[in-house]
């Protein structure tokens, strides 16, 4: 039982070192510059931002991403915290369903701040930077897992 008890966790040490690099998309040297830190000299930087979505707004040549930033783990993917660094736009060519990119799911996109723009968030104005997106990278679900360890005494 120890032994199996010994290869579970290094299974799981071994799959929690995988998880630790970015997608290929996502790899990269970033700056530490925040949405919320964000200003008009940043104009033209280079980020990876990520977050959850709080709005898809498809239009006739483009998509565009509303989100709520959050800090982002070693692996380029949001930290799931309830963290918030802001919000932000990324806009992308093409379609992307909002049947598929749905209010609070997460996504991490890369590519340069174009601009900011004015948003009502309930009655307050907010100013937020747009990022003209280069990667759109939707992660998986995250799922509950329940552990059960079984001891013999």
């Amino acid at each position: 039982m120890r032994l199996a008890l010994r290869l579970a966790a290094v299974a799981s040490c071994l799959g929690l070192t995988a998880c630790v690099t970015a997608p290929k998309p996502l790899q990269g040297e970033w700056g530490a510059l925040t949405p919320q830190a964000a200003g008009e000299a940043d104009v033209g930087t280079d980020v990876r931002w990520g977050g959850r979505i709080v709005d898809v707004l498809p239009a006739e040549d483009r998509t565009c991403f509303d989100l709520i930033a959050q800090p982002l783990a070693a692996n380029g993917s949001p930290d799931g915290s309830d963290i918030s660094q802001g919000r932000f736009r990324a806009c992308r060519a093409g379609f992307y369903d909002p049947a598929i990119f749905q209010t609070n799911r997460e996504v991490t996109f890369t590519g340069r701040i174009e601009g900011f723009d004015s948003v009502r968030v309930g009655e307050f104005s907010y100013r937020q930077p747009r990022v003209a997106a280069d990667v759109v990278f939707l992660w998986p679900e995250r799922r509950d897992v329940g552990v059960v360890v079984e001891r013999a005494w």
